[in-house]
């Protein structure tokens, strides 16, 4: 029996029960429905499971595991995302008080990059996560911020870092990956991105390695690193955050900023983004022997919001093919992007730092 199946349907029912065995005791699988997958970054499905004796687990499942085309699994398998999330969801999720989609199985192989994670299903549990168009709001952004500054406070010691999560690495940094997409947005589309987001991108282009060391800047911790709204989700008002694939150590500055830009509605970040910056810190700095002022974390704000340039890189090569949903969120993630650098005025802060 293999430890990590190629494909959702090659989840049998003796490969479900013996992967639940160890969280759920007694368990007997009699059979596995695959009811929905598509494929977005990997590939995704819902399974149905019926049970001769369930001992506790769930009818619904979500499944995650590498995409199936193999020139794509190859380049998302080398990435490592799917062991890191693996890894979070064994080690490091029980320590942490945020919500978190429940976890059944996790499992990975180190030496080929395959994983599969079978988690919540969030819609059978009444959760919703944002088509792009509604953010989170504001008072549920107060909470959410209140749980990074425990995951980041948890581990700013570097004790604590190495004796709990010494697997926990630096961000991911391949230049190239963004930068041919977003070369290819300013070859192609450049009208349709703006001048603050094209100076970035080209800035990005010259000085990819200065800007990733310049984002490292300020107090180390583990950071879930990917914190915008396609990656979080709402738990009757509570926020709650999924896809840890990118999880590392970085400043917890910048969980916050991509957060406060990339989750919230535009007016909303508008309106509120300092007082949130401002309870964020309160929470951290009442608790920590390394102190954030407002105006540092302001100006760190500034900077950190260009990194939503880069993160758009996939989006601004435009594909024709994208299904309407992946197009609606696309747009909306792109506006957020284009709205916080443009208002924060991100392009002079990275000219402070004699960029662009």
């Amino acid at each position: 029996m293999r430890a990590i199946p190629d494909t959702a349907e090659a989840i049998d029912a003796a490969w479900l029960e013996q992967a639940l065995a160890k969280r759920f005791r007694g368990v007997r699988v009699a059979e596995v429905e695959v009811v929905e997958q598509h494929e977005a970054t990997n590939a995704h499905a819902r399974l149905r499971v019926a049970y001769e004796e369930p001992a506790g687990a769930p009818e619904r499942m979500f499944c995650k595991m590498l995409p199936t085309d193999p020139g794509r699994r190859a380049a998302i398998a080398a990435t490592g995302m799917g062991p890191r999330e693996a890894r979070f969801y064994e080690r490091l999720a029980p320590q942490i008080a945020m919500r978190i989609p429940a976890v059944y199985v996790a499992r990975h192989d180190p030496a080929d990059g395959a994983f599969v994670l079978l988690i919540e299903d969030l819609a059978a549990s009444g959760c919703t996560v944002s088509d792009g168009t509604v953010g989170v709001r504001v008072d549920s952004a107060a909470v959410a911020l209140e749980h990074l500054a425990d995951l980041h406070l948890r581990f700013e010691d570097a004790s604590q870092r190495r004796e709990h999560a010494a697997w926990v690495q630096g961000p991911l940094h391949d230049p190239r990956y963004a930068s041919d997409m977003l070369r290819h947005g300013l070859d192609h589309h450049r009208d349709r991105l703006g001048e603050p987001f094209a100076q970035i991108a080209l800035c990005y282009l010259d000085h990819a390695d200065t800007l990733h060391a310049l984002w490292q800047e300020g107090p180390t911790t583990v950071i879930h690193g990917d914190p915008h709204l396609g990656n979080v989700f709402d738990d009757h008002g509570l926020t709650g955050f999924l896809d840890w694939g990118i999880i590392s150590t970085g400043t917890p500055l910048r969980d916050v900023s991509y957060f406060l830009a990339m989750s919230l509605d535009i007016e909303d970040r508008r309106a509120h983004e300092r007082d949130l910056l401002r309870h964020y810190l309160e929470v951290r700095n009442a608790t920590t022997d390394t102190p954030i002022d407002h105006e540092t974390a302001w100006q760190t704000h500034r900077l950190h919001a260009a990194y939503c340039v880069i993160a758009s890189c996939q989006i601004v090569t435009f594909p024709p093919n994208q299904s309407p949903a992946r197009e609606l969120f696309s747009n909306a993630f792109l506006a957020r992007a284009k709205a916080a650098i443009t208002d924060l005025d991100s392009l002079s802060a990275l000219k402070h730092h004699g960029l662009a």
